[in-house]
This record gives structure tokens, sequence and C-alpha cells, in this order.
């Protein structure tokens, strides 16, 4: 039964909860879920009903890997436009990341302006990064304790001056320091020998920039970040992981009982190598986009557990940033609005559920961040949800996207999987491209 308070009632013959798929009512009472009850369950008096029919109610998407840019780099995205892009897409929480914003996340200073900025703007619950750079190790705890949610580093060139990597040194004091107060170090994982020992060949080939990036960067660095977690009792995550070679040894650390997790990224999982036109840069990022045999055994390891979850990795640039010379481009996808429909398309033809979508894309993000009321549709959870038409299609135009600029490496695809309406809190956020008034939260972790 529901409780006194529910005051609205969203009913499916497709409801997405952790026991799986089935027809239900689901009750909200003060934005927060109260119940999920039989489908026929009778609406109480004084409750709205919302019927979707046959459309999916799904939990909201929670994706942890977002870069807004805001402030200092506006003209690249902005928490107005990003946030707006989210919610169109279904997502209804996301984390920011600390770097490509001016200042960085590096100091309780530099937050509080990113909050500043961020409230007026968020259309989506959203929480922050902190990022943990050679000079900053004495700010780590006051960042923690800040309420972010743990702390980025890399571990090669970031791409920008004011956000430096970590040597192996400097690696292992931050991740001492933040396992000392139970934090979590998320970690761009290219070996920066493996990348400067590479071919450098500028220009339009886009074969000539995977080669620039091998996948031994990636292993190598995943393979120092593991024996250096290990050590310590500390808890890594692999950010964006693109190298399929990696999984067997992130399966044997984690069987060890080290405590790493793994994300990949939509496109990693629905665009490869081979259909990559020369000069056409907006498919770069770093780590890169590689074949269609390594994109198979990604989604082996999504099926088997070896990575964790899917998230965007949104980095968008303005248009002139995008050259056609794939060694000076900016490196990095804009897929923030298009992640569940790109990830369903794929999920779909490879015979997963949406059920295995709504655990890679809400529940195991939402877990990887200590967010307790996120990623699930059970009782007493956040009322955040979206909804989904997964049989209908749409050709993507990116002149029809909430992004502040319309580069895509997803133009002109043929997805599955309409995203309806998004809902915040038990509040209608977006519905059919139409966006209301801000109303997301700014998130600190739970402490």
């Amino acid at each position: 039964m529901s409780g006194p308070d529910v005051n609205l009632i969203l009913r499916s013959t497709r409801v997405v909860t952790p026991e799986g798929t089935r027809p239900a009512a689901v009750a909200v009472a003060g934005g927060t879920i109260d119940a999920v009850l039989p489908y026929d369950t009778r609406v109480p008096a004084g409750a709205r009903l919302e019927d979707f029919g046959d459309d999916v109610l799904l939990p909201g998407l929670v994706d942890t890997h977002v870069h807004v840019n805001d402030p200092g780099r506006t003209a690249w995205e902005g928490f107005w436009t990003a946030t707006r892009a989210a919610a169109a897409g279904g997502i209804t929480t996301l984390l920011d990341m600390p770097l490509n914003s001016l200042p960085p996340t590096t100091t309780v200073e530099h937050l509080r302006v990113k909050q500043g900025v961020a409230a007026p703007k968020a259309h989506v619950d959203t929480g922050f990064w902190g990022g943990a750079i050679p000079s900053n190790v004495k700010d780590l705890r006051p960042l923690y304790e800040a309420g972010v949610f743990g702390f980025k580093c890399f571990l090669s060139p970031s791409g920008v001056e004011e956000f430096p990597e970590l040597d192996q040194e400097q690696l292992a004091r931050s991740m001492a320091e933040i396992a000392g107060f139970g934090g979590l170090l998320i970690v761009h994982a290219e070996d920066p020998h493996h990348l400067a020992e590479a071919p450098q060949r500028p220009g339009p080939a886009y074969a000539d920039f995977l080669a620039s990036r091998p996948r031994d960067a990636e292993n190598t660095a995943i393979e120092g970040l593991i024996a250096h977690a290990k050590r310590l009792n500390a808890r890594v995550h692999v950010l964006h992981l693109s190298s399929s070679d990696a999984l067997p040894l992130i399966a044997a650390a984690k069987r060890e009982g080290v405590r790493v997790t793994v994300e990949s990224c939509p496109h990693f999982l629905t665009l490869t190598a081979e259909e990559v036109p020369d000069g056409a840069t907006e498919f770069k990022c770093c780590p890169p986009i590689r074949e269609a045999a390594n994109q198979d055994a990604l989604w082996a390891g999504l099926a088997d557990g070896t990575i964790d979850c899917i998230v965007s990795d949104h980095s968008p640039c303005t248009t002139d940033l995008k050259t056609p010379d794939f060694a000076s481009a900016w490196g990095g996808i804009s897929s923030l609005q298009l992640g569940l429909p790109a990830i369903w398309t794929e999920a779909r033809r490879r015979g997963h559920f949406l059920d295995d979508v709504a655990r890679w894309m809400s529940a195991a993000p939402a877990a990887l961040a200590g967010l307790t009321r996120k990623g699930a549709i059970e009782a007493g959870r956040d009322a955040d949800f979206a909804v989904l038409a997964p049989e209908a299609t749409f050709t993507v135009d990116p002149a029809e996207l909430f992004h502040r600029n319309q580069v895509t490496a997803y133009a002109g695809k043929t997805l599955h999987g309409v995203v309806r309406s998004s809902w915040l809190r038990g509040v209608r956020i977006a519905a059919d491209g139409e966006l209301a008034e801000p109303t997301g939260r700014l998130l600190e972790r739970d402490r």
C-alpha cells in the first residue's frame, strides 16, 4: 500500500525495477518514491495519474563523467546548456569533472566558485569531482570535507596547462592521502612513456591518430594503477576504458579483492575506428575509438561485470577547435543528450535488455558515487525517471541538440529509443524537447 501523502502515480506496462521489468504503478510522495505497486492499483484520492502506456519507465540516468567547462570556457559548454541536454536525454543527475573550467576544482575556494555558477542554471541534480594535481595534496581532504565525490587525476598530459598530470610518485602520494580518509580516486589511465614512443604523424588520417594512442599506453597505466591500489588498499576507478586488452588484468584484480571499478563510454561501445572518415575529428577522443573487434570485447566485459558502468565523458568544444588535423584538433566527444539511445541501439542488437542499460547507466554510476537516493525505481529513492519509447527511432540532427556546440560524432545516425520525458523528484523537467525552468539541486557527497 502507498502512504497517505502520495500525490502522484506514474503507471506503465513496462517499469524497470531492480527486480526486473514489469507492469507497475509507482507512487510518489514529496519527491520520493513511496512504493512500487501492482499496475492496477487504485489511484489515491487527491493524487494525479500519469499513464505512459507501453513506453518504458526507467530510473533517471546518472552520468558521473561530464565536462561542463563552466566557468572559464563557457564557449565550449556551460551548466545551462549541459543540464538541458542531460534532461532531454533522460539524465537526471550528473557529476562535473574538475578540469576545463577556469578555475579547475582543485581547492575549496575553486569549488565554491563553480557551485555558485551552477546553482541557478542546473536543470538536473549536479555534483562535483575534485581534482588531484601535483601541487594540491594538502587540499584533498578539505575538498572531500566540502562535499566533492572523489578526485580525478591524469597520468598523461590533460590538454590544459592548469591541470597537470601526476607522475608515479605523485600518484602514490595522492592515492595514499585519499585512501587515508576513505575517498575515491578516478584516473585517466594512459602511460606517458608509451605515448611518447608511439609514432606521431600529424594530418587527417584516423589510422595515424589511432597509432599515436596505442593500447599499451592504457594497459601499462592500468597495471600500475592496480599495483598502487593493491599496496595502499585504495579505492580507484578507471575512466573511459578503451583498450579491451586491459580487461583480463582488471578482472584478475577484482577477483583478488583490489578495490577497482571501471567505466566505458557510448562512443567506444557504438562507434568503430573502421567507420571514421579521414579529417572527421568530431570522432577524436583520448583514449581513442578503436576497432570493431575491440568493441566486441568491451561488450563482453560489460556482460560479465568486468566493466561496471557506462557514462558519457561528454567533452565538447567549439567548432573551430575540431580542425581536420587529428594531431591538433581538440579531443572530446559530445554525446550527453544521445547516450541512452546510442547505447540502447547497440545493446538491443547484441541481445541485451533495458534492465541491463538501467544497471549500467543508472544504478552502477549512482553506486560508484555513493548516491544512495539515485539509480533505481524503488521505495525511498528520489522520484527521478526517464520515459523511453524503445521501439521508436530518430535520425540525429545536430541542430536539434541542446549542447552549446552542435558538433557530434553521431550526426546522421538513426538510433532506437526516443526519450519522451524526464522527471526529477516527481516533477517533469523535459517533455518532447521542451524544457522546464531549472530545478536541479547541487549535490554533495553523503557524509
